[in-house]
């Protein structure tokens, strides 16, 4: 199945290319979730007819995403949770605690943005987490998961 994507999608190409996906993964998630139209003329033709605010859309997203990224440089968060006596947590931090720690500090982050690769942290200590803010566009910062007093 052919697709003329309409954003940037991860791993498969940027806005306006015409790639070849397996058919499910165009019927089920690129076309219901508006990140492509089947390749057929009329979209051709339709998308062409759009193409210049679909980039400047695009532009807008990254240019806001970049903003968001400089201000996330350096930001620390700290998470206080119940930890036994060798620094192991009872339970987890994860990715909705950290979201919650970032927008109780004043910064807007959803819980799909933060990225953990090795899954939740279930010990105390300072962590480096990475933020997805947009297509090549991410974050750093650091959490301190600290004991409860």
């Amino acid at each position: 199945m052919e697709v003329i994507l309409l954003k940037n999608v991860g791993r498969l190409g940027a806005l306006g290319d015409k790639v070849k996906v397996r058919p499910g993964y165009g019927r089920n998630y690129l076309v219901p979730g508006g990140f492509a139209v089947t390749a057929t003329a009329k979209n051709l033709e339709a998308f062409e007819a759009r193409r210049a605010e679909l980039e400047r859309a695009a532009a807008d997203n990254l240019a806001s995403a970049q903003t968001r990224q400089a201000s996330l440089a350096g930001t620390r968060v700290t998470i206080a949770r119940k930890a036994g006596d060798q620094g192991r947590l009872f339970g987890s931090v994860g990715t909705g605690d950290i979201a919650a720690a970032l927008t109780a500090a004043g910064v807007q982050v959803a819980k799909a943005e933060v990225r953990l690769p090795g899954g939740p942290f279930r010990a105390i200590g300072e962590f480096e987490v990475t933020l997805h803010l947009y297509t090549d566009v991410d974050a750093t910062i650091t959490v301190d998961i600290v004991p409860e007093a």
